[in-house]
């Protein structure tokens, strides 16, 4: 587990494993927070909806993605002759093999930053303490998740 959670900065994953980690979030959010009792004394288990406003839309994919928007504001303000900045400059010769992600890091993270409605981020990216502002602002969008 500990691999997946340093991976997501780094790595595109497939959709089905985005979904396994939300359900196993919501889990252990419904043991932490316990059922709901009902004005006629019937027990429920707490919805989605309600588990989202009570952690404050910050759940686990709000956290991932925003570590990712902080890691690409690091790398873009590397110099270019920077080793992490060449690999990420860099281009492959050959198409991805059946099964890996149909989109990579930098489009999830440009994704990211169309629902965080972020455009001119070229500029934004240099100054860090702005940058920081806005990765901080989307953690808490309920837009960011899907």
């Amino acid at each position: 587990m500990k691999f997946v959670v340093f991976s997501f900065e780094t790595r595109a994953h497939k959709e089905s494993i985005i979904q396994r980690l939300s359900v196993f979030e919501r889990k252990i959010l419904r043991k932490i927070f316990g059922p709901t009792k009902e004005g006629n004394g019937i027990w429920r288990i707490k919805t989605n909806k309600e588990l989202d406003e009570l952690i404050n839309h910050r759940n686990i994919m709000n956290y991932f993605k925003t570590q990712r928007l902080s890691w690409f504001g690091h790398v873009n303000r590397m110099p270019e002759t920077s080793i992490v900045r060449k690999i990420y400059k860099w281009k492959p010769c050959r198409s991805r093999p059946v099964g890996r992600p149909k989109s990579g890091w930098e489009g999830e993270v440009r994704n990211d930053l169309r629902k965080v409605k972020l455009t001119k981020w070229a500029e934004r990216v240099q100054d860090r303490l702005k940058w920081k502002d806005i990765f901080e602002k989307a953690r808490t969008l309920p837009e960011f998740v899907v």
